[in-house]
């Protein structure tokens, strides 16, 4: 449920007569840790003035054409440095000018190699589902005030044809300071959505996290709690405009947002209906032990590996349930990952002793859950090895039927990972290398279940 990024840059002055064997395209794999690689692509070219200029591709993470900072070429040594991502390499072209051998260092030194590749074979995936304008539906981008004081979130309604009242879903991403879009890895899960729902009849609600993109707020202060008050807001928001109906208005939420959907829900009469795609329904420290393993075994990672990394993450879990005081636990953290370097470690600190994962790692989402009486569709990706379906699946059908809600709709959809897209093995740095954003299978239930639940067509 966490991501990272690289962004790299090269720009140096050379002169027009130098030889330059630092041009082209190049591609290498990066390990920054056991069980994790990423590809990076390396593009340079030289400009009629003589500088070099380029951009890098983190292919697995889905970002592409990413601008470069700084470089040297000296020698046949290729140096270049971002500061806002504390990142540097520094490398040696080989004879023939076929490779660049050295490292990276960003939380430690890794080795990295980049291999040279013919440009036009190389190219950003294709998103065949992201909807490109002239779009058959009004799209309005605007702005709302959450409900928590000194927050206003920037979001894009569309609206289908036709003057209503229509039924409405709100888009609740998951973990992350998200945009609008949820984009992630080269996709843009929201926009797919909630362009598909407008050509069905229902309007859709999406907006950027609180700190990020357009909105205000400090993202880095906030729990999930925080962020349904956010949500809050934009029911509200939705409840006073004229072209939506304001009794068939619900909650769509992703991975962190099937946490924060419930929790507005069962404070609030007026919510209709929630779809949950990717939803937790176990306390977060236990969906995190269960997220690494699974991970760490689709990547290989030895027994012995996985069972360390398990037994330290029960040991910052306990830290983090025992330890109220924040420096305390700063301290305490920081000791007990005594054996990483100090850049990575002080990153490591600052995420585990955040308000977010304090609250996370101890909320058990199913005590909202048991309070949920409104229409629910769940979907889970058989493949998903962030919120794994056995572990989660059951509890949320336990709770739901604790509350006495009969108007459930489980789904468990093969093939498919975290994102809902069709995978094979459901790691994270595959998400980027899928050309579908969402399975139309997964589109189609979503949609169907609305209009039939918003009355739009007979149930069956």
């Amino acid at each position: 449920m966490t991501r990272s990024t690289f962004i790299l840059f090269l720009a140096a002055l050379l002169s027009p007569a130098q030889t330059l064997p630092v041009v082209g395209s190049w591609e290498g794999v990066l390990k920054p840790a056991p069980g994790v690689s990423l590809k990076l692509r390396l593009h340079v070219e030289r400009t009629l003035g003589g500088a070099l200029k380029g951009a890098l591709d983190s292919v697995d993470q889905g970002a592409f054409g990413i601008p470069i900072d700084e470089i040297s070429f000296d020698e046949g040594t290729l140096r270049w440095s971002i500061q806002r991502i504390k990142a540097s390499f520094e490398g040696q072209v080989s004879e023939g000018g076929s490779a660049i051998t050295g490292k990276l260092t960003q939380n430690g030194q890794h080795e990295l190699t980049f291999k040279r590749v013919d440009p036009a074979t190389v190219r950003a995936p294709a998103r065949p589902q992201e909807p490109k304008p002239p779009f058959p539906y009004p799209s309005i981008d605007l702005t709302f005030p959450s409900k928590a004081p000194g927050v206003t979130l920037a979001g894009t309604l569309t609206l289908p044809p036709g003057e209503g009242p229509h039924p409405a879903v709100i888009l609740i991403s998951g973990s992350g300071p998200q945009d609008r879009n949820e984009t992630i890895f080269g996709h843009k899960p929201f926009l797919v959505l909630a362009d598909h729902l407008a050509r069905r009849g229902i309007a859709a609600l999406r907006y950027d996290d609180r700190g990020a993109a357009k909105s205000t707020g400090d993202f880095a202060a906030a729990t999930s709690v925080d962020f349904s008050d956010d949500a809050e807001g934009a029911l509200d928001f939705l409840k006073a405009r004229k072209e939506i109906h304001p009794k068939r208005i619900g909650f769509l939420g992703h991975s962190e947002g099937g946490i924060i959907a419930p929790m507005i829900a069962a404070r609030r009469e007026d919510v209709s209906f929630l779809v949950l795609m990717a939803p937790t329904a176990v306390p977060g420290a236990d969906i995190m032990l269960a997220q690494a393993d699974a991970i760490g075994r689709a990547a290989g990672a030895p027994d012995a590996a996985r069972t360390q990394n398990r037994q330290l993450q029960e040991k910052l879990f306990e830290l983090v349930r025992t330890t109220p005081d924040p420096e305390a636990l700063q301290a305490k953290v920081a000791e007990a990952l005594s054996m990483m370097p100090e850049p990575q470690r002080a990153a490591q600190v600052k995420q585990i002793a955040s308000p977010w994962m304090r609250f996370f790692i101890t909320y058990d989402p199913a005590t909202v859950l048991r309070r949920i009486r409104i229409p629910v569709l769940a979907l889970f990706g058989e493949l998903d090895l962030q919120v794994l379906p056995n572990q989660n699946a059951p509890p949320l059908e336990e709770a739901l039927r604790a509350a006495g809600n009969s108007q459930v709709e489980t789904h468990r959809l093969q093939g498919l990972n975290h994102l809902l897209q069709p995978a094979r093995t459901g790691l994270p740095q595959e998400y980027a290398t899928i050309e579908q954003t969402i399975d139309p299978k997964a589109l189609d239930l979503i949609a169907g279940w609305l209009r039939r639940t918003a009355g739009l067509e007979p149930k069956p």
